[in-house]
């Protein structure tokens, strides 16, 4: 029975090695004993190297480490927590409450290329809005003393001032790793938007366009958030920007926005016309400069009084005489109310397309204001977020960048505008929308009203807005099947010990690791892990046997079983191989704790009693 390495399993996805395997695969020919010859590399891409010292690059200082810190693999995992969770055996919807740069690592196997939408709304900044954790020596401990869930030895979190000398730089360190992981969730028809301002709008800019590449912007988007400026600057902002960038300009697939009912209401159909409503559009052709075209300029004539009409000075007709007859025999021109005015072109609704273009200014959506009044509606008159995103503004994002069923992402989710809007638009149109919420455990300050309210972390208010939305759509909308509920998960370290060998006291050292999995974590615990390592999702069904006395999961229809039990017989090996027939699909993976098993005999069996079975990939935690 083979056993998961620690090294490799025990670790989200190594996106270095990945990337060398991609490049062996590519240009094997510059590998020289598993190593990469630079020289022979810059030979084979000939013409494309720059050997000049000096070139277009944008950089900074910590940008290596930056890149870096993105490529180091995460050793932490996810801890189920289905006592915080709503209808957790059946939804799809995720928060996990941790670091996104060690979630997103985590997230990498089993969400890689899933994910349709990002929407973000990351510190802006502004001097006192984000956590910079400067220590990465280990990432999940630190992450643990930061929020306060070891002790932090007296370390501090760390806001961004102002009068640092870092003031940008730290803010680039942030956002760079996460920018660069989150790329790698988006599925090749994917659109990331990103909420910001004029402090780093340029910055954000120029990360986009080397984490995505220049000819996947699409759009600098601006939102129109207050109705008078702010008096306290010489010139006061009214606005800020949706940064909006594409995985693949070539895949890019956005919605068209709706047309509202104004818009409709403009289509009236007065002659009864069989195709239905129309409205009264211009014949003129829209020419630069009045180009004269002489086929274009002649009379249009007015069947029933016979008046001429023709083009106004310096232009044409859009069409020719032949598909103006056409037209007017049709019934397709219309000469105004009384049948005596200019001709125009019956623009059917029927014809259009479905949608409108989408403009780069809203003016249409909600301004901030409407974010507080949102969170003032759900928890009263307590204040527990400070400038949280209107639902307005992200669900006509959601409207242009998202399919019914889709994946949605939302790494800095703060008070959880993205989960509320998903919730309420899936509502709307019975939409199968789903969303992964993460947000860092990020105390609250002991002042504030949130704390006082109870609430301890930033993590706490998300969750407990989106139970209040989910309880508020049940009371008005009984008989609504939509996917109202979601599950939370934890940042922590592994479940499995490190090997720590203490060569002073070996006895107890030995007694320690008899079993390799900490003596907190449940079996759950190790579930999920498991579900990470083998790149699987997280939300998929799981069904729990009982198997000759010892529980076993079934996930995904039988891909893959796994038993963490102890004192394993026969009895129950057999139960497992019976679950293939059961089943059967189309490859069955089944893991067992490496210590589970009554004895070596056991142990040995159940490898052939599976391979058997047609189950050949059986390892041991």
């Amino acid at each position: 029975m083979q056993k998961l390495d620690p090294k490799t399993d025990g670790r989200s996805v190594d996106i270095v090695a990945e990337n060398i395997d991609k490049l062996k695969t590519l240009f094997p020919e510059v590998f020289t004993e598993g190593e990469i010859d630079f020289d022979a590399l810059k030979e084979t891409l000939g013409e494309y190297i720059d050997g000049r010292d000096e070139r277009y690059s944008f950089t900074w200082n910590g940008k290596s480490k930056a890149r870096w810190l993105a490529q180091t693999p995460s050793t932490g995992t996810l801890r189920p927590c289905p006592e915080e969770s709503v209808n957790w055996d059946t939804t799809q919807n995720l928060f996990i409450e941790g670091d996104n740069l060690e979630v997103l690592k985590l997230l990498q196997k089993s969400y890689y290329k899933k994910v349709k939408m990002i929407y973000i709304d990351p510190p802006y900044n502004t001097g006192n809005d984000f956590i910079y954790p400067d220590d990465f020596r280990d990432s999940i401990k630190n992450y643990l003393e930061l929020t306060g869930q070891v002790d932090n030895e007296g370390r501090k979190i760390s806001t961004n001032s102002e009068t640092s000398g870092r003031y940008h730089t730290d803010w680039l360190n942030m956002m760079y790793p996460r920018v660069k992981l989150a790329r790698n969730l988006l599925r090749d028809d994917g659109v990331i938007f990103i909420s910001i301002d004029d402090n780093e709008v340029v910055n954000l800019r120029k990360i986009c366009d080397e984490v995505f590449g220049e000819e996947n912007f699409v759009a600098e988007i601006v939102w129109k958030k207050r109705s008078t400026p702010p008096n306290d600057k010489i010139i006061g902002a009214q606005h800020e920007y949706l940064t909006v960038y594409c995985k693949n300009a070539d895949l890019l697939n956005i919605n068209l926005r709706s047309r509202t009912k104004d818009q409709i209401a403009r289509y009236k159909n007065p002659d009864n016309h069989p195709k239905g409503p129309w409205t009264p559009g211009d014949l003129m052709a829209n020419v630069k400069g009045g180009r004269y075209v002489e086929s274009l300029y002649f009379p249009i004539v007015n069947p029933r009084t016979g008046q001429e009409h023709f083009p106004s000075s310096n232009g044409n007709w859009r069409f020719n005489k032949e598909k103006i007859d056409e037209l007017i025999k049709k019934n397709e021109i219309y000469f105004g109310e009384d049948d005596h005015g200019r001709p125009k072109l019956k623009r059917f609704l029927c014809d259009v397309k479905e949608g409108i273009t989408w403009t780069t200014l809203w003016d249409f959506v909600p301004f901030n204001t409407s974010g507080s009044l949102e969170m003032a509606s759900i928890f009263g008159n307590l204040t527990t977020f400070e400038n949280p995103k209107p639902t307005g503004l992200i669900i006509e994002a959601v409207k242009m960048g998202l399919k019914n069923d889709d994946i949605i992402l939302d790494f800095f989710s703060g008070s959880c505008s993205t989960a509320h809007s998903i919730l309420n638009l899936n509502k709307e149109d019975n939409g199968n929308r789903k969303f992964i919420m993460v947000q860092l455990p990020e105390p609250c300050d002991e002042k504030s009203e949130a704390f006082k309210a109870g609430y301890k972390t930033i993590a706490e208010i998300g969750k407990d807005r989106i139970r209040r939305v989910i309880t508020k759509i049940r009371e008005e909308n009984p008989v609504y099947q939509g996917d109202l509920g979601f599950k939370v998960f934890k940042l922590d370290s592994t479940n499995i010990k490190p090997w720590d060998v203490n060569f002073n006291n070996l006895e107890r050292t030995l007694d320690y690791y008899i079993s390799n999995i900490k003596d907190s974590r449940s079996e759950h615990d190790i579930l999920y892990e498991i579900l990470l390592k083998y790149g699987l999702e997280l939300t998929l069904p799981i069904e729990e046997r009982t198997i000759a006395g010892k529980t076993v999961f079934v996930i995904g229809y039988g891909a893959l079983v796994i038993c963490l039990a102890d004192d394993i017989t026969l009895e129950t090996v057999e139960g497992i191989a019976g679950l293939k027939k059961e089943f059967q699909p189309e490859i069955m993976r089944v893991v067992f704790k490496d210590t589970g098993f009554k004895n070596d005999v056991v142990k040995t069996n159940a490898v052939q009693i599976l391979k058997l079975a047609g189950i050949e990939d059986v390892k041991s935690l």
